[in-house]
């Protein structure tokens, strides 16, 4: 079997090989990554929790996030974007989450500059990027790390005025939010799995 190719779970079906190396990475797998995920406060979440990824595992994150979810009240942008000063040096306190200032400055910040949009502006803008169908990777080997679209979505996020969206980020979220689909083509998430409700959670 060549290197990076869907594995077998405990199930006898075939995963991303990520989606197996521990139990919150195959549930993370499963149910929500490369699920359609809309809503601007489910995609602000979404959009910081890759922040807080970077130069990190995503497993690091994802055993935080209901730890993040609290301490960022549940990402409403509203609540995020009237955080203080004094609300910083809290969350800097809070063994919950990651305890990196720049990353909760910028969460604070972009909150701070989505509140002035329109409501729907930030789904709209990030789906506007969704590139067309393309071949489903055969192996992790296929599975890029940044594409035309995040690298253009992500100087469009920057422009806007947010931070930490590097082409890498932005490609991050869009195959965590369903803008793109890159399960391995044999991967029982294709076509197996239940639950394919898109995500407004």
């Amino acid at each position: 079997m060549p290197t990076g190719a869907p594995l077998p779970g405990p199930d006898g079906l075939l995963r991303c090989p990520w989606g197996l190396s521990t139990e919150d990475y195959r549930a993370y797998h499963d149910t929500e990554w490369g699920r359609p995920v809309h809503g601007d406060d489910a995609l602000f979440e979404r959009l910081c929790l890759e922040a807080f990824q970077s130069g990190l595992s995503w497993l690091t994150v994802l055993r935080r996030r209901e730890g993040f979810r609290a301490a960022f009240r549940g990402f409403a942008v509203p609540e995020v974007a009237a955080f203080t000063a004094e609300d910083v040096e809290r969350l800097l306190g809070d063994a919950r989450i990651i305890r990196n200032r720049a990353k909760v400055e910028a969460v604070v910040a972009n909150a701070r500059v989505l509140n002035g949009w329109a409501e729907g502006e930030l789904d709209a803008l990030l789906w506007s990027y969704a590139p067309a169908a393309r071949p489903a990777p055969r192996t992790l080997a296929d599975v890029p790390a940044t594409t035309p679209e995040s690298t253009a979505l992500a100087r469009d996020l920057k422009k806007r005025g947010l931070r930490f969206v590097g082409p890498t980020t932005a490609y991050a979220l869009m195959q965590a939010c369903g803008l793109v689909d890159d399960h391995l083509a044999e991967c029982c998430a294709r076509t197996a799995l239940p639950d394919t409700a898109e995500s407004r959670v």
